[in-house]
């Protein structure tokens, strides 16, 4: 006898048989049990999900000896003709090949005068019915409406909408679901024990997720497997066949991006292409094991479900998901997700995935803006103390708010830490203590420090420093005065008190005290930029004296001036 394919080999012949499809078989059943049999059915569904097999069954159901039953006996001329598809008056048609209203015409509309030449029932099976032109519709719908009482349609088609509300509206109509990963695993093992074949779990699991939902496809798949592997079957032997990514090369890529390795980034890439990987299909691969990763990471007992992770990936994804954050989960979907729609269209594809893993590996380095935004409302942001008498380089902000990046770098400069304990002076001009030195310093200190302050933190002096009344040189140290409606900017300099040490340290090649003071009188800022450096912009009078200052004093103010590099031209009360 010669070979049949596991597909047709395992054919259900009963209801109980199809998997996957309880609500269709189980409302069949019923309506035979009960005798409110239909004249028109349409099986509406994905490829290779029972469509054509429940046809068959109910089929076999209303013409077998016994029925019509529900469970059709198997035995008898009609349920053997009709599974092996040679019952007369049981005619399969393939829309595809009669599409024209000819065909229709001759097919089928002259034979349903034709009384069965056996069966109870003459019935026609009509086969991606969706393939039929409007004209052949239009003339099957009066006998679809009213076909003799010995006609049944049962009509299959994967695309239901091609089907015209007026033939829907006369059938019942039935949507089959796509098949669990789980429900194809355990059948593929029930074939598999059924014909002595020794394969692993993990290699069921591969085969069922590469179906994505179709059981033939999973048959035929196993079936291409066996003629490579034999009667012994592993993951990595189904994983070469169907073409499939190797999981060590995808826990290295994502190892390598954790680790920020573009080096290691690059020799993977070009391990893929040496292996022959089509690197489209290398990208979904890394997209589903990120899709794990997340799930992993919003529920923890997910690790154990086969249909997100295989038992033998379990121990590295368990190990890389403590590496990357939701928010670093979700932009490397979102990356690998458009990473193989470029390198669908690349003329190098290799290229595109490059710098795709490139820029996953410099993702790895921003933060979200809430988070700044977050530390800044915290105590703000101030450049790290330079470790040598040369102050470090900072880059100068945008002017524009369209050229700030969404993400800041994660190597921001570390928030200061809180200053000291400050005992709060009790009368107007006194000082905070700030340890300072003997000996004067050179008389172009203050300019040269101020020069190097606005160079570094522009936003900081125009906003906080220039609103000093006065900034004196005291013997070894600095002292910044302020007038009462200054008090925050005071206390922001105060924050800042052991950077600005640390900068006019650098300065001056030794160490400088910083300190702040209160003034008694409500005087205008008395600060004037250093030689050769731009003044800020001036800011117009405003009615009130006050509004300004209280503005500037709002703690959502200085946080998003922190961040964007703007500058308060005008202050406008709203009643």
């Amino acid at each position: 006898m010669s070979y049949q394919v596991i597909a047709r080999k395992w054919r259900p012949q009963r209801f109980d048989d199809v998997v996957g499809q309880q609500a269709v078989t189980q409302t069949l059943r019923n309506a035979l049990a009960s005798g409110r049999l239909a004249q028109a059915f349409v099986f509406a569904g994905a490829r290779g999900v029972g469509k054509t097999t429940t046809a068959r069954i109910l089929a076999r159901a209303l013409n077998c000896i016994k029925g019509p039953t529900p469970d059709p006996c198997g035995e008898c001329d009609a349920c053997v003709e009709i599974a092996q598809g040679r019952d007369l008056d049981v005619l399969e048609i393939d829309a595809a090949s009669h599409t024209g209203i000819d065909n229709v015409r001759e097919v089928i509309i002259s034979n349903l005068a034709i009384t069965p030449a056996r069966d109870r029932y003459k019935i026609f099976i009509i086969d991606e019915v969706h393939q039929l032109s409007n004209h052949s519709f239009n003339a099957l719908l009066k006998s679809v409406e009213e076909p003799p009482p010995h006609v049944v349609f049962i009509m299959a088609t994967t695309e239901l909408h091609k089907i015209p509300d007026t033939i829907q509206s006369r059938a019942q109509v039935y949507e089959f679901r796509t098949i669990a990963t789980t429900a194809i695993a355990a059948q593929l093992r029930h074939i598999a024990d059924a014909e002595a074949i020794s394969i692993a779990d993990d290699a069921l699991t591969i085969l069922a997720r590469y179906a994505e939902g179709s059981m033939r496809d999973a048959q035929s798949a196993f079936d291409q497997v066996l003629s490579f592997s034999g009667a012994t079957v592993t993951a990595a032997d189904v994983a070469a066949v169907l073409g499939l990514v190797g999981h060590d090369l995808l826990f290295d890529i994502l190892t390598a991006v954790a680790d920020e390795d573009a080096a290691a980034a690059f020799a993977l890439a070009g391990r893929a292409v040496e292996a022959g990987y089509d690197l489209r299909i290398l990208c979904r691969e890394l997209a589903g094991v990120v899709r794990a990763m997340t799930l992993v990471s919003i529920d923890p007992t997910r690790l154990s479900d086969p249909e997100v992770v295989l038992e033998s990936d379990r121990a590295r994804l368990q190990a890389l998901v403590t590496r990357f954050s939701r928010e670093d989960l979700l932009r490397s979907f979102d990356l690998v997700a458009r990473a193989e729609a470029d390198v669908r269209l690349a003329s190098q594809p290799r290229y595109a995935l490059e710098m795709a893993l490139l820029k996953w590996i410099h993702l790895r380095k921003l933060v979200p803006l809430a988070d700044l935004i977050g530390q800044l409302e915290k105590g703000g942001l101030a450049p790290a103390p330079p470790t040598t008498g040369t102050p470090a380089a900072v880059p100068k902000p945008a002017q524009s708010f369209g050229a700030r990046p969404p993400f800041a770098p994660r190597q921001a400069p570390p928030l200061s830490r809180p200053p000291a304990p400050v005992p709060r002076p009790d009368a107007p001009g006194a000082t905070t203590p700030a340890g300072a030195p003997d000996g004067p310093l050179p008389a172009d200190f203050k300019d040269r420090f101020l020069a190097e302050l606005q160079r570094q933190n522009r936003t900081f002096y125009n906003l906080h420093v220039a609103t000093a009344q006065k900034i004196e040189l005291d013997g070894g140290r600095l002292v910044f005065t302020f007038g009462p409606v200054h008090e925050t900017m005071r206390q922001q300099v105060e924050a800042r008190r052991q950077w600005l040490e640390s900068l006019a340290e650098s300065v001056a090649g030794r160490k400088v005290g910083v300190a702040t003071a209160r003034s008694g009188a409500a005087d205008a800022p008395a600060v004037r930029p250093p030689a050769g450096v731009e003044p800020p912009a001036p800011v117009a009078p405003l009615p009130d004296a006050d509004l300004r200052a209280r503005a500037m004093a709002d703690g959502g103010v200085q946080a998003m001036l922190d961040v964007f590099p703007a500058e308060i031209r005008e202050v406008e009360e709203i009643k």
